[in-house]
């Protein structure tokens, strides 16, 4: 079966105040405890994410609200975590529990 999600649709590149979904957190092979320690401050899948803000100059660290918290990530760490806009992710198959192939 196709997946016709974009690669690069990463926390890191997403629009100030736009509502996404979180469809799986890849972590670098140099810092593969990053996978677990960002699912564990609540970027699961069908997890609801949204940037806040970007710091000035540089856009380095992200404000970025999952869930009901509010975290300060570097984009490094936000890059490992795929999203797609909260309408798309419920049309893409195995995004979601529950959703249909």
């Amino acid at each position: 079966m196709k997946d016709n999600r974009k690669l690069d649709a990463t926390l890191d590149h997403a629009a100030i105040g736009q509502v996404l979904t979180v469809c799986r957190v890849q972590a670098p092979v140099a810092a593969p405890e990053w996978s677990r320690w960002l699912e564990e401050i609540g970027f699961v899948v069908g997890e609801q994410v949204t940037l806040m803000v970007r710091a000035l100059p540089g856009g380095d660290p992200l404000v970025v609200r999952v869930g009901q918290s509010t975290f300060a990530l570097r984009r490094a760490e936000a890059a490992c975590v795929e999203v797609a806009a909260v309408a798309e992710a419920a049309l893409a198959p195995g995004v979601l529990e529950g959703s249909q192939a």
